[in-house]
């Protein structure tokens, strides 16, 4: 017998859990320990897949953005073997999101590590951008300062052009007109631009143009977590 660690996702939008496969259910149930990203979003994304789910019989380690705290609580379980629970504020832990560091350690301690699938806004994304999806990189969140911003996407949109792969990113969702700024300020006009917000919720908003039809609209984008994503 071994430890056995559940990656969890849950819905990256409030009424988008119609995204959030039935047999996570079930998975929940299976868990003793979880450790989470957020308390009360992880436990009322849980009430809202397993309204039934008893919470109080579990438990539960708020990891926040500091997870390598919680590295000896999480070793300890795994050596009780029980089975674990991870999950991020939205979407699939690991992925752009905390959890990355408790299952380097499960790995290296051979626990059983089992990612179940579900709404990843990153892949939903680059699915719906009509970009490469074969080779494509996730650069996380680029600089705050404009000029080292201006840099960064152009040595982004060259390796667009160089490898023909897709490039994501995000940003803190109250600069995300200031990043479309740059945006369309530094690429080339026929470089190819996603974006996408609100994904899997009702407000949905996924749209890719060339930085050419972008400058004659340029959308007002509002303060929600965004994926960009440039192409060649």
């Amino acid at each position: 017998m071994s430890a056995t660690v559940y990656l969890i996702p849950i819905a990256i939008a409030e009424d988008g859990y119609d995204a959030v496969p039935a047999y996570i259910s079930g998975k929940m149930e299976l868990c003793e320990i979880f450790f989470v990203e957020n308390l009360r979003t992880a436990r009322r994304a849980f009430k809202r897949i397993n309204k039934s789910f008893n919470i109080d019989a579990r438990i539960w380690h708020e990891i926040g953005q500091k997870e390598s705290i919680y590295l000896p609580e999480f070793q300890k379980a795994i050596q009780q073997e029980k089975t674990i629970g991870i999950v991020s504020e939205s979407g699939c832990p690991g992925i752009a999101d905390p959890g990355q560091k408790l299952v380097e350690l499960a790995q290296q301690m051979g626990a059983q590590v089992k990612p179940l699938s579900g709404p990843s806004s990153l892949l939903m994304a680059l699915m719906a951008s009509g970009m490469n999806g074969h080779s494509f990189s996730f650069n996380g969140y680029l600089p705050i300062d404009p000029r080292e911003r201006e840099h960064k996407i152009k040595e982004i949109e060259k390796k667009c052009t160089l490898e023909q792969s897709s490039q994501m990113f995000i940003e803190t969702p109250y600069r995300n007109n200031h990043m479309m700024a740059s945006l369309v300020k530094v690429c080339q006009p026929s470089t190819r631009l996603c974006i996408a917000f609100n994904i899997s919720s009702s407000t949905e908003w996924i749209k890719t143009k060339s930085i050419k039809d972008w400058k004659e609209n340029i959308p007002d984008i509002p303060k929600e977590p965004v994926i960009f994503i440039l192409g060649s």
